[in-house]
């Protein structure tokens, strides 16, 4: 008898601790996962809106349909030069069959990027002579990491870690605004360009 007096209480000392918690997610349901938040995480590149090296917003979903060669990128890098290069011949050779380089300035390695975005506009074209959009100065690290990077990383990670290595990070998205590939910054652009014939050549 004792037994069930002590089962029956403790199932009523479960029911009202049950009680208390719906009450509580009720009361406050900012305790519950958020399906609003949920619903806007982003799905794609698209879902990003960044700023041009003039300022002004720009939505990636402009590049909707296109496959997109993301990079970080430095003036003054031992890697400049020759990304630059390469990346201009890509740009050249595909641009008309659907393909585009965002290219988004960075300065926290080594402090190689370190002019204002009109002298930086200004290095890439009269220096490089890079025709491909230049975007505002950005953090792809740390706790002021620009929102489109922490998407990328995320899709992508790299090795020993999702943190950006160095300059001239390369990401690779398909035509629906997917991640699909990560390059390190020593990877030759030029290497790159049969991934980009087959995402181009994708229906």
């Amino acid at each position: 008898m004792l037994a069930f007096y002590t089962m029956h209480f403790t199932n009523s000392i479960s029911l009202v601790f049950l009680g208390f918690a719906i009450l509580a997610l009720y009361s406050y349901p900012s305790l519950l996962p958020s399906r609003k938040m949920a619903e806007e995480s982003p799905k794609s590149i698209y879902d990003f809106t960044v700023k041009d090296i003039h300022g002004n917003d720009t939505s990636l979903s402009e590049y909707s349909g296109k496959v997109l060669l993301i990079v970080n990128v430095a003036s003054k890098c031992g890697l400049t030069h020759s990304n630059y290069k390469e990346l201009n011949v890509l740009y050249e050779k595909y641009k008309n069959q659907g393909f585009e380089i965002l290219a988004f300035p960075c300065n926290q390695f080594a402090g190689q990027e370190p002019g204002s975005n009109e002298e930086i506009q200004d290095t890439v074209c009269t220096i490089f002579k890079a025709e491909f959009p230049i975007f505002d100065k950005i953090d792809v690290n740390g706790k002021n990491t620009a929102p489109v990077y922490k998407f990328l990383k995320s899709e992508k990670g790299g090795y020993f870690g999702d943190a950006i290595k160095w300059n001239f990070t390369k990401f690779l998205v398909n035509k629906e605004g997917k991640v699909v590939e990560r390059y390190a910054p020593t990877t030759s652009p030029l290497k790159i360009e049969k991934d980009i014939q087959n995402l181009l050549g994708s229906s």
